[in-house]
């Protein structure tokens, strides 16, 4: 007897499947990259190794990394709290974890140039001991740290939740300590997931504009991030020198998207074994 199907089959949702990944995004994606190809190859590598948009790379990716792994760090102990203790206000934190999905990113970064400001309720306080936020590359890194956050915490948090306590409770009987524990029977098994979260925070990094320009400064060669370079150049209406920058973004993404699968992959072998 053949099984019925609640969903609809095969056919239907392949069809509808195919049809979104062309328009939504195999459509943008060939447009870009037909773009950046009406360049000479000679004039695509003059645009995309100028000094400015080389300055522009480093200032992304270094202030991305260094987003990720604060938020590696805070975001594993966030979602370690939410999990493990119960406390006053626990619930409102958990809500609160989901606000940058839910905030345009043009009000995180004027909310954020203003508390960061020389006269703003934290950036008096740093100031006085002389650390500038507001239009520097800290500025930037504390933008792409608060639009980030969420992905690591989201995705580590069910897998924290899921875990056996029964494996830490062997472990505490034959007299692991707490750090060895977490170390060698959870640490483990959140590996995944932490990559999963790590990569995703990144990306998320990587492509973040609306909160960024407010606190950056977008000063050129300094606190100018790539997306908003290839703005600049389609506000100039130079459309093929705009492709040709944000081609090299999008093949930074696909690579980035081919290392950690690898290393998810591993480290789920890792975890069966």
């Amino acid at each position: 007897m053949r099984q019925r199907r609640i969903l609809p089959g095969f056919g239907l949702s392949m069809g509808i499947t195919l049809c979104y990944v062309a328009v939504i995004v195999a459509l943008p994606i060939g447009a870009l990259v037909f773009k950046a190809a009406s360049l000479g190859p000679e004039d695509y590598w003059r645009i995309v190794t100028s000094a400015r948009a080389l300055a522009s790379y480093r200032v992304t990716v270094l202030s991305a990394a260094a987003a990720t792994a604060f938020n590696l760090v805070f975001g594993l102990a966030l979602a370690w709290a939410l999990v493990r203790y119960q406390f006053p206000g626990r619930r409102l934190i958990d809500a609160m974890v989901d606000l940058p999905f839910a905030l345009p990113t043009a009000v995180a970064g004027i909310a954020l140039t203003t508390v960061f400001a020389s006269n703003g309720w934290f950036g008096s306080f740093l100031a006085s001991m002389n650390i500038k936020v507001v239009y520097t590359p800290l500025g930037i890194m504390v933008a792409m740290a608060f639009t980030s956050l969420p992905f690591i915490v989201r995705t580590v948090q069910p897998v924290l939740e899921d875990l056996d306590p029964a494996l830490e409770e062997a472990a505490q009987s034959l007299g692991s300590s707490d750090l060895n524990i977490f170390r060698r029977v959870i640490l483990p098994l959140l590996t995944p997931a932490l990559l999963a979260g790590t990569s995703l925070a990144f990306a998320r990094s990587l492509g973040e504009f609306g909160a960024i320009i407010f606190i950056a400064g977008n000063q050129p060669m300094e606190t100018e991030i790539t997306a908003l370079l290839a703005f600049i150049r389609l506000e100039e209406y130079d459309y093929p020198a705009a492709a040709a920058i944000a081609s090299v973004m999008l093949f930074a993404a696909f690579v980035m998207l081919a290392v950690t699968n690898y290393l998810q992959a591993r480290a789920l072998r890792y975890t069966a074994r």
